[in-house]
């Protein structure tokens, strides 16, 4: 048996495995934050439009992120099965974020159908750059601690992606646009696209897959699905991720909106999303500890509860109080960070809950709900987001109608975003797996798997 399948990885490896949420997270901060407001602002849609397009296709990418984590399971290359989805995807995924944030000289529904099909293209190649990376964490290790350990890498390279996107972009889209934001938007998102592609292909190289299926598993994707609807844990998963990306999706979408009209300080969003980005790296540092000590379940009810406090303290500020804002964003983010390093390492229990009950594995399409999640739930926070401004009169950069809108940005930033970490606390208490449940778990999928070795 090839011993490092239950053993600790190399810190290259880990490190290798990282790059590619880096890369992933300069499309996905960008599109949550400055995308709405991209829309609205610069391309020229009413915040209504935006909200259904948004709604729309992460509805489309439901369908989209089963079909790709099916594909993946049954993918078989010399590569592996997951690897290779990242070297073919790295240059579409970087080129369509680039047309993404292009604005066209079309009539408004020309510019309408450009922002439908570059968006659903987008979120495809997402979806089949994505699920395959995430479901490789289900197969470089079968650790269920050091499972714990990549996911906290993965998560650290996903920060410093999203802290170099939100960082630099206002200033490229500033200086390279040189007052023009059309222009801004699209060659920052030129340079974010290939730094893209460059870290996708640094984790397809720095990887290894080591946990296969077993031997005797016939692929049967009706088998597969059966499998899949069954597994309490993975169901529970889905619901909950879809729940706290929502909420962080919401206050990141608002952040911009929030510190452009309500604080009137928009020279101070990126420094805002930048420190809360930072406060997401600690995080990274102390999960593996934390959920070594608490378990992930309840490490997971802790840190939604926090977050969710201090959050909603947010709507007590006034537009002089930045300092305030900011603190509470910190230790807010602090909290929130520990979140997708959870959701991610118990997705990979998911996986092997379905193999341990079922002697089946299916990785790509267990993981597939991470991706379905994440992208659903950022839609439905765009809508959300969208809507609520809409109600409240807002209209792009009309000065009266963002007057009206204030209470509106208000609440997307603190109270409106409390509610879904509040239901995402109510269902992960029926989760089962436990950290003695995981223990027997995989003490049983190794020794299955040396069976299978010797034979």
């Amino acid at each position: 048996m090839d011993n490092q399948k239950f053993g600790k990885l190399s810190f290259g490896e880990k490190l290798g495995y990282a790059m590619g949420d880096t890369a992933a997270n300069l499309a996905w901060r960008p599109l949550i934050a400055f995308l709405p407001i991209f829309y609205t602002d610069t391309f020229g849609l009413s915040a209504t439009l935006v909200g259904f397009l948004l709604l729309f296709c992460r509805i489309f990418d439901g369908f989209v992120d089963v079909t790709v984590g099916t594909i993946a399971d049954r993918t078989d290359t010399k590569w592996g099965k997951f690897r290779p989805w990242l070297l073919w995807t790295a240059v579409p995924f970087g080129l369509l974020l680039a047309l993404t944030f292009t604005t066209p000289n079309f009539s408004l529904s020309g510019k309408l159908i450009w922002a439908y099909v570059t968006y659903i293209l987008l979120n495809i190649v997402y979806s089949t750059n994505n699920i395959p990376y995430s479901a490789l964490m289900g197969v470089i290790t079968g650790d269920v601690k050091e499972r714990t350990n990549v996911s906290s890498f993965r998560f650290f390279g996903a920060y410093a992606g999203g802290a170099i996107a939100l960082g630099l972009a206002t200033f490229l889209i500033k200086n390279l646009g040189k007052g023009n934001d059309q222009i801004g938007y699209q060659y920052t998102f030129i340079v974010f696209g290939a730094m893209l592609a460059i870290f996708s292909l640094i984790t397809f190289f720095s990887t290894k897959e080591r946990i296969k299926p077993p031997k005797a598993q016939i692929t049967n994707l009706k088998d597969d699905f059966k499998d899949l609807i069954s597994n309490r844990p993975w169901i529970l998963m889905l619901i909950v991720g879809f729940l706290w990306v929502t909420f962080n999706s919401i206050k990141q979408g608002a952040t911009l909106y929030y510190f452009s009209y309500y604080m009137g300080r928009n020279d101070l969003a990126a420094s805002y999303m930048v420190a809360l980005i930072l406060a997401s790296m600690v995080s990274t540092f102390v999960t593996p500890a934390l959920s070594s000590r608490f378990g992930k379940k309840n490490l997971f009810v802790g840190v939604m509860l926090i977050t969710g406090i201090i959050t909603s303290m947010i709507f007590i500020a006034k537009p002089s109080d930045v300092s305030l804002v900011f603190v509470l964003g910190v230790l807010s983010e602090l909290a929130a960070g520990v979140m997708p390093i959870l959701f991610f390492a118990m997705l990979g229990d998911a996986a092997d809950y379905s193999e341990y009950k079922n002697h089946r594995r299916a990785t790509g399409l267990v993981f597939s709900a991470g991706t379905l999640a994440m992208k659903f739930g950022s839609g439905v926070a765009g809508a959300v987001t969208l809507f609520i401004l809409s109600f409240y009169g807002y209209d792009g950069k009309v000065a009266e109608k963002i007057t009206g809108a204030l209470q509106g940005i208000r609440l997307n930033m603190s109270l409106v975003p409390t509610v879904f970490i509040i239901i995402a606390v109510a269902v992960l208490f029926f989760y089962p797996l436990s950290k003695k449940k995981m223990i027997e778990i995989e003490t049983e999928l190794k020794a299955r798997k040396e069976k299978e070795d010797s034979e």
